[in-house]
């Protein structure tokens, strides 16, 4: 099984925004070292929670720390930016590191109402042309002439450099078809909600068109874990993962408590009971556990690389859940 990271740069509980970005680099450089297969940052906006706003910047600085690992975005969030300027993005991240970018791409907003029309600079969104901007953005990185007016008089540069891998990002299913027209590789967030059925990933298969970004279909599934030497231990590095998810689902995002402050923080019954149904989508157990849970998710669904996002409030820890994974699984 082909592992992987997703990194959303969380900004735990007494440390800043800046060691969280550093914290990303040394998981970098830790998942080179495993023989992970990439290592994506998520789009965050408007939150203390997570440090990870500007992935395609990351992504640049991380690549230039790391020798083996691919190296993009999970995902870049193309409605806040024109397809001239996502081409130009990812060429250029490619000119430096070829053959080791993804351009990772998603149609979510990536924070809230304010600061979707703060980066729209108050203009209406644009939100019912994503799989056209996609399109044309790939042109454009492929060196094509669109036919839009708009974007057929100027050219995406650098040029003729090295293809990034492109992947649609969905949660829903909803992207399979697109995913496969388009000849993109597809990534589901199983971490977000759950949902993941054999269906979905099929319809993505069967509508799979090879392009020169994507010879055949290629699924990853990223699913939030916290892993340890025992189940005992995960159980105690997971718990705030698990108050964190149950504050998001009341609308609150607040930076990752410890897991000490944990154990005493006052949960009703009804809060005991969502912790339970949100650990469908949170993999918690030693480390043998988890990698059994992941064979066995992929005997299932038949997908080909597990992306890890792993969360523990210690960076020792975190770094250690991939050090387990891999152990086992690679």
């Amino acid at each position: 099984m082909k592992l992987s990271v997703l990194d959303q740069a969380p900004i735990t509980k007494g440390n800043k925004p800046a060691d969280a970005l550093k914290k990303a680099e040394e998981l970098a450089i830790l998942a080179d070292n495993l023989g992970y297969t990439r290592m994506w940052m998520a789009e965050h906006h408007g939150t203390d929670a997570f440090a990870s706003s500007a992935p395609e910047v990351i992504a640049a600085h991380l690549a230039a720390k790391t020798t083996n690992l691919r190296i993009g975005t999970g995902g870049v969030m193309m409605m806040h930016y024109s397809p001239l300027k996502l081409a130009e993005v990812f060429k250029t991240l490619s000119a430096f590191s070829p053959g080791r970018i993804d351009f990772g791409i998603g149609r979510a907003p990536g924070g809230d109402n304010h600061a979707m029309y703060a980066l729209s600079e108050g203009r209406p969104p644009l939100v019912n042309n994503m799989y056209e901007k996609l399109a044309i953005a790939l042109q454009l990185i492929n060196d094509e002439v669109p036919g839009e007016s708009l974007y057929n008089k100027t050219i995406a540069t650098p040029s003729n450099v090295v293809l990034p891998e492109a992947w649609l990002l969905g949660s829903t299913g909803n992207s399979a078809i697109q995913a496969g027209r388009m000849g993109l590789g597809y990534s589901f967030a199983q971490f977000f909600q759950g949902g993941m059925t054999p269906a979905i990933l099929d319809t993505y298969r069967t509508n799979f068109q090879p392009t020169a970004f994507m010879e055949k279909p290629e699924i990853s599934v990223t699913y939030l874990v916290t892993a340890a030497e025992t189940k005992e231990e995960a159980e105690f590095e997971a718990l705030p993962q698990d108050i964190s998810r149950l504050m998001l689902a009341k609308g609150q995002i607040n930076p990752l408590i410890t897991p000490e402050e944990a154990q005493n923080y006052p949960l009703t019954e009804m809060d005991r009971m969502m912790i339970q149904e949100n650990r469908k989508i949170h993999l918690v157990g030693s480390a043998k556990e988890v990698a059994a849970t992941l064979h066995e998710e992929q005997s299932i669904y038949g997908f080909d690389e597990a992306m890890i996002c792993s969360i523990p409030h210690s960076q020792e820890k975190r770094l250690n859940v991939y050090k387990l994974l891999a152990k086992e699984l690679l």
